[in-house]
């Protein structure tokens, strides 16, 4: 039974880092992800759709994106869904393609980006020690029912701990990573 409940939490706080890791992508670098438009979304016959899905896009260069629609009307849906975007990028339309040219960041924009990274961090922190709260909240109910010992109890609290530590350090190295790989020039 407490075999199951840590198994869950493992799974959960997993989970919690993946999340952590996708919202971290989405803070642009200065060099070309893909993975910067993932939050931008086009109006597509009245349905917001995410980009990738209405388009090609490919990174020739490490600071451009190509965007090529499949259909040639949602060329300016999709310009205007950039342009409308915080990304601060500014696509240049050749009629039948978008390149989206990303420039160097300064060191302003960098050090904004860093804190949007550390709030990132601390969300996702945030968000393991609510699975540890979850846990706890259930190994204690379950001492109440009876169901566990108190040496039991105690033994999987001190668990839990060990595994909030253990995914708090991944999580705090992912943010030092992606705070390196912003402050790089």
């Amino acid at each position: 039974m407490v075999s199951e409940l840590m198994e869950d939490a493992k799974k959960r706080m997993d989970k919690s880092l993946e999340v952590l890791q996708k919202e971290l992508s989405t803070v642009r670098t200065g060099r070309a992800s893909l993975a910067i438009l993932d939050s931008v979304k086009v109006d597509y016959y009245g349905n917001p759709t995410p980009i990738n899905q209405v388009a090609q896009l490919a990174v020739p260069e490490p600071s451009l994106i190509t965007i090529q629609p499949w259909e040639p009307p949602m060329l300016e849906a999709i310009e205007k869904a950039i342009l409308s975007s915080d990304l601060g990028l500014n696509p240049a339309n050749d009629g039948k393609t978008l390149r989206l040219p990303i420039p160097p960041l300064t060191e302003e924009r960098r050090k904004l980006l860093v804190k949007q990274v550390g709030k990132l961090g601390e969300e996702g922190r945030t968000a393991l020690r609510q699975v540890r709260r979850d846990v706890n909240d259930r190994l204690k109910k379950m001492l109440k029912d009876k169901d566990i010992s108190e040496d039991d109890e105690k033994r999987a609290l001190k668990d839990v701990q060990d595994l909030t530590d253990e995914h708090v350090k991944k999580a705090d190295a992912i943010v030092k990573k992606k705070e390196q790989e912003l402050m790089t020039i």
